[in-house]
């Protein structure tokens, strides 16, 4: 325990690196003397652009990344309790997929603004708002279903034939919209940490915090459910409302990260089995802890390479990802093919 003790606060300093990494580099260098004056509300007679490169885009990113990570790696967590499936994550559900399926909506049918009465969203707004209502939309799909099917294996199946539909649907849309609409669309499914400005920051962190802490509040009956659903029933564990209420944690934390970040691919998949390898142990007490970590060091660390390019650019964090993520998921089924 002590070992494990060790390695949670390895990561929790590798978190802070990682954080200072992202505030003092990006793609417009500044001395990292003034980055720490501008932080601690000294930056009187510097660049007012680096005042607000540092205070408008790099704070508010590297929070986001925090907190997105920990948000997708424990949302692919809690799937891949509740239905024993180790390849299971949001994006498997159709969660992103609806949320997708709103924005193409928005962006080539309703041109980039959603009107309710007199009430008009346009532009960035629209396309988080479409984005949410997407994500919610699919999630209560599912919890409805979920609701007359006991079967793990046909909740699942349900997921991704309803991903499969809204895929399919954002296909037809892509091909009759303009080339204008497409390049939007592919900007936004590229997926970026810098969509939360520090205005919008309250909202996102509050909202992500209320779905990680719900997490947490599961821990006990996850650990029953990884003894099977006889025992934990026999523990008072109703499996019918645990499903429902995981299918809620996770449609919200799937919802507000893919509405403000864009589609985030591999880390709710890649990253419990990461935290999983590093503590060697099945216990949420200590695997659910462990997964947020690691999810905001995958995270943190994916955006700070997407800026390694300096002023040539900015890689696509869609780009990144994978690469994080799909050895590990290879060595997962690799290893698993061996066990049998």
């Amino acid at each position: 325990m002590k070992a494990k003790t060790i390695a949670l606060l390895a990561l929790l300093i590798i978190i802070c690196g990682l954080f200072a990494l992202n505030l003092f580099e990006g793609s417009i260098h500044i001395p990292a003397g003034d980055v720490l004056s501008i932080l601690l509300g000294r930056g009187e007679g510097l660049k007012p652009s680096w005042q607000y490169i540092v205070l408008e885009n790099r704070l508010p990113q590297a929070v986001t990344a925090l907190l997105c990570g920990s948000a997708l790696a424990v949302a692919g967590l809690l799937l891949q309790t509740a239905f024993r499936n180790p390849l299971a994550d949001p994006s498997i559900f159709g969660i992103s997929s609806g949320a997708g399926l709103c924005v193409a909506l928005t962006m080539f049918v309703l041109g980039g603004s959603i009107g309710v009465g007199a009430l008009q969203l346009s532009g960035f707004v629209a396309v988080i708002t479409a984005a949410f209502l997407g994500a919610m939309t699919v999630t209560a799909i599912i919890f409805f279903f979920s609701t007359m099917v006991r079967s793990h294996v046909m909740l699942l199946i349900i997921g991704i034939m309803v991903g499969y539909l809204s895929a399919s649907a954002i296909t037809l849309l892509n091909f009759f919209a303009t080339d204008e609409g497409v390049k939007s669309y592919m900007v936004w499914g590229m997926g970026s940490f810098s969509g939360v400005s520090m205005a919008n920051l309250p909202l996102f962190s509050t909202a992500t915090l209320l779905g990680l802490v719900g997490a947490m509040l599961l821990i006990k009956p996850l650990n029953a459910l990884m003894l099977g659903d006889r025992y934990a029933e026999n523990l008072g564990v109703n499996i019918g409302r645990l499903r429902r209420w995981l299918l809620i944690i996770t449609g919200l934390l799937t919802a507000i990260t893919t509405a403000f970040c864009g589609p985030i691919t591999f880390i709710g998949l890649a990253v419990p089995h990461i935290a999983r390898l590093l503590f060697r142990t099945d216990d949420h007490r200590l695997l659910l802890p462990a997964t947020m970590l690691c999810g905001a060091t995958i995270a943190l660390l994916c955006n700070a390479i997407c800026h390694l390019p300096g002023e040539n650019g900015i890689i696509p964090l869609g780009a990144i990802t994978p690469l994080m993520g799909a050895p590990v998921i290879i060595y997962i089924v690799v290893k698993g093919m061996k066990g049998e």
